[in-house]
């Protein structure tokens, strides 16, 4: 992300090496991203609230420039849990030992856990343009596996999903922005650039497929085993009107499910919500954080 008065840093946790920008003074925020992207997804966002915040910007383990560990047979290295000890780990490097903390897609899943396994650590959540992982998969229907087929190919066993993506990484991952988005949605050329050249190499490749393998997996054991646990700070759930999350579920009305105390809305676009709309994303985090 080339944002100026954005610091690129490395931090060390106990499973990886995570790469990060990292801008701005005041409370910690946390922000996220998720598949198949990195921490540039925020370059319209992280900028108006580092004016507020001290604003993180990691990329997940297995993403982006960080370290994309040899996985287990259980894809458990992948698991939001894992993830989540990153993030908590991240934060404390920085010297915080309580945050906010927003996550798009795939972060949002990392948030949720995160959410759950460090409840004192957690002040404020944001999650976007998702519902939970197993409410989804405990809905599967024709529709979902319809829309969200990447969650059943990228699973598949035996670097098949890397074979095939690895053929021509850089359509597949310009196809996920072209079929996710809401028509018209225009990306940052060279951001998308950026994102293609993480992409493309054949360990991220990898690591991103383990992080879905460990959703169908052991990530479900955690949220079976968590299921009668809310999240208990205030959550706020944003999404795309175009998107299929918004065709799909009662968004909030799930998450009421899963959290106490939660409020949202869907805002006008699809589901990559900080690139498509910005400036509602960063309105709605600077009202919901400066509480």
């Amino acid at each position: 992300m080339n944002v100026a008065d954005f610091e690129i840093l490395k931090i060390d946790t106990a499973g990886a090496t995570i790469n990060l920008a990292h801008g701005g003074e005041g409370p910690p925020l946390l922000l996220i991203h998720g598949y198949p992207e990195t921490h540039a997804m925020w370059h319209l966002v992280a900028p108006e609230l580092a004016k507020t915040f001290h604003v993180v910007c990691p990329d997940l383990r297995g993403y982006g420039h960080s370290a994309k560990p040899a996985s287990t047979a259980d894809h458990g290295i992948y698991s939001k849990r894992e993830m989540a000890r990153d993030m908590v780990e991240v934060m404390a490097a920085l010297g915080y030992e309580t945050f906010y903390v927003a996550g798009h897609d795939r972060g949002a899943r990392v948030t949720h856990r995160l959410a759950l396994d460090y409840p004192e650590k957690v002040m404020r959540a944001c999650v976007m343009d998702i519902a939970p992982t197993q409410y989804m998969y405990e809905h599967t229907d024709q529709a979902f596996a319809t829309g969200y087929y990447h969650w059943f190919f990228l699973i598949q066993p035996d670097g098949l999903p890397e074979r095939l993506i690895g053929a021509d990484p850089a359509y597949f991952l310009t196809e996920k922005l072209k079929r996710w988005s809401a028509p018209g949605a225009h990306f940052d050329p060279e951001v998308v650039a950026a994102y293609i050249e993480c992409f493309s190499q054949l360990d991220t490749i990898h690591a991103t497929c383990e992080d879905y393998r460990a959703a169908a997996g052991i990530d479900l054991d955690h949220d079976d085993a968590d299921r009668s646990r809310n999240i208990e700070c205030p959550l706020l759930v944003l999404w795309g009107d175009k998107g299929f999350v918004h065709r799909t579920y009662d968004v909030l009305n799930v998450w009421a499910g899963y959290a106490e105390n939660v409020t949202g809305r869907a805002l006008s676009c699809g589901h990559f919500l900080a690139e498509e709309a910005p400036e509602a994303v960063t309105d709605e985090l600077l009202r919901f954080f400066k509480r």
